[in-house]
This record gives C-alpha cells, structure tokens and sequence, in this order.
C-alpha cells in the first residue's frame, strides 16, 4: 500500500549534532521512492529556505511556511500569508507597547522596519537578513505579512494581550516572532491535492514544534534524538537520526 511519508528537517534528516544530512536517511527516502511511496518535506521553515534544503535532500515536494506554503513535483501550489487583520492588531499592540517590530512582507531574507527600535533592543538576527528602513510606511498600507518579528523579552510577554491570536515562536530570551505554525493542516491539505487518504500518512519529527503534526489520524514517528513530549504522543520510537533512525523505522514497518 502507498504511504506518504513527511519529514520534518533539523535532527530528523540531519545530525542535529553537525547538521548534516544522514546518508542513510538519503538512501532510505530513496529506497521509499522506488517502492512506490510518496516522499515530502514538513517544515516551518520559509518556502525559499526550504527550497534549498530539498533540493540537498533530492525531495521535490514539501509543506513548508508552518503549513502555509505546498510545493508539488517542484511547483509552487501555494503559499499563504498570516491572517492580515490578526496581525494588524498584534502588530499595533507591540508598537503602542514600545517594542521594536520587524515585519516580512515577502517570503524572502526581506524584512521592513518603520524605525529601528528593534535593533537598538536586541540588535540583527543571527540568520542572515536584509534590513529595509522605511519610516513613511504606515502598516495598514502593508498587503501581506509573512512574519512578524517583536523584541519583547519573555519575561514581558504577559504585556501583549493579543499574545496568542496567532502562531509563535521563541529562540531565545529577548525577542520572538509569529509565523505558520499549522504544519499538520499543509499535510491534510497536500492530500486533499494528491486526492490520497490522511490515513496513510507517515510522519517523522524531533522537536517541540513538531507535535502539531502528530495527529492521530495517522502514523507518527518520534526520532531517538527527540524532545521527550513528543515521544510521549508518538505512535512510535525510532533511533538517533544519526544512528540511521529513519532507516530503522522504515525496515521496522516493512516499508523498505
């Protein structure tokens, strides 16, 4: 029977440790595809990060953006933007607030700033990003918004009322920012384009924000590496990506 397989990147088709993308992972994915199966990417990462990623891994099809973004044989399906009106209000809440705000209008390197309040409370991001200083734009003029980055440290998050109206995600103490964070939901819909039932999906994952896309409707693989919440709802445990877990799991179930 068909499987479609979805796999998310850091620590599941790479080494968390160095980084690097598992041969024997690459081999399996190979090994999946000549048996008939369905091989894609579910990330939260930018449609144009993930671009690349894939092409590394030799995929060519992937749910990217937190969900928001499907890339099918190679071809953009879509790619979503976060709810205007949402961010709208989350973005004049920080402002009002006193909180640098960096905002990508495009699923690029870009982001816009109206003043630069962001880099004087926490400085440039560590990835690289092209800063736009444009003090005349007024946000409500903005069409699109594909994240929103704020300078708020999280022992002053209690200070937006409107914390949680969308997806977000924390690396570190002194800022955060809101994206996608409905990888779950890109499966279900890549399906509905594949006209393929969910219940033969098959995903692997390692962190945190992968628990979104465990769901019970299909099968959910934990990699050994993986944060221990996420092990906890797994259908099941495999090893180490480095100690070819996704090899393992897929001989376990007799995929390969």
């Amino acid at each position: 029977m068909k499987k479609y397989f979805f796999f998310d990147i850091d620590g599941t088709l790479t080494d968390i440790h160095t980084g690097q993308l598992v041969p024997s992972g690459l081999e399996t994915l190979r090994q999946l595809e000549a048996n008939g199966h369905f091989v894609a990417i579910a990330t939260g990462r930018a449609y144009y990060k993930t671009v690349k990623a894939a092409a590394d891994a030799g995929i060519h099809n992937f749910v990217a953006n937190g969900g928001a973004a499907l890339v099918i044989n190679d071809e953009l399906v879509r790619n979503s933007p976060l709810d205007r009106e949402k961010a709208l209000t989350i973005i004049h809440e920080a402002d009002d607030l006193g909180y640098g705000i960096l905002v990508a209008v495009n699923d690029s390197i870009d982001v816009v700033m109206r003043d630069r309040r962001f880099l004087e409370q926490f400085g440039e991001r560590r990835e690289p990003t092209n800063y736009i200083y444009r003090p005349e734009i007024q946000y409500e003029d903005i069409e699109d918004f594909y994240k929103i980055y704020i300078s708020i440290p999280e022992k002053e998050e209690y200070r937006l009322k409107n914390l949680n109206l969308l997806g977000h995600i924390r690396m570190g103490a002194d800022y955060f920012w809101y994206q996608h964070d409905s990888k779950d939901q890109g499966i279900r819909d890549m399906m509905e384009y594949l006209n393929a039932d969910v219940r033969d999906v098959v995903v692997f994952g390692d962190g945190e924000n992968d628990i979104v896309m465990f769901r019970k409707e299909w099968t959910s693989i934990a990699m050994g590496n993986g944060d221990p919440r996420l092990k906890a709802i797994a259908d099941y445990v495999t090893d180490a990506a480095e100690d070819d877990g996704i090899r393992n799991a897929c001989i376990h179930f007799g995929w390969i």
